[in-house]
């Protein structure tokens, strides 16, 4: 991505997990398998952004399916509290691959969106977003580039 610009650095952390009688632990780790019809979660998260462009907090929902094949499907929505006041709306899609070490690997397709005058520049990009998630310890990094 060395032609993308940086928009954000979220370092983040999940307040809390609803399931709908699947374990996402035992998923994520290998211990029991997805079931045929597959698994939701709400996988609530919050905390700082730091970035050239956007700065604040950022607090959302990722309703999150693992399909009967593992893979996880985000379907993330959120928004940016940012210093200056403004704030902006966010929806991200993508898929989540958990690595041999269990560490989920982020791959967002993010839209943003925004009224406040100083963050309309955000209506007319697409944003990249890459992280990554620790279940372990509830860590979410994740940066935006715009693409």
């Amino acid at each position: 991505m060395e032609s993308s610009e940086l928009l954000y650095e979220a370092a983040l952390r999940i307040t809390a997990v609803v399931d709908y009688g699947a374990n996402l632990q035992a998923i994520a780790t290998g211990k029991a398998a997805p079931p045929p019809e597959g698994a939701r979660f709400d996988i609530s998260v919050e905390g700082s952004v730091n970035g050239p462009k956007l700065k604040g907090s950022w607090h959302g929902v990722d309703y999150l399916n693992i399909r009967a094949d593992g893979l996880p499907e985000l379907h993330i929505h959120g928004q940016f509290d940012l210093t200056d006041g403004g704030k902006v709306s966010m929806f991200a899609d993508g898929v989540a691959p958990i690595d041999a070490n269990g560490i989920v690997q982020l791959r967002e397709n993010v839209t943003l969106k925004s009224n406040y005058s100083a963050h309309a520049w955000v209506n007319s990009i697409v944003v990249w977003g890459v992280g990554t998630v620790n279940l372990a310890t509830g860590e979410v990094r994740v940066k935006g580039y715009k693409a």
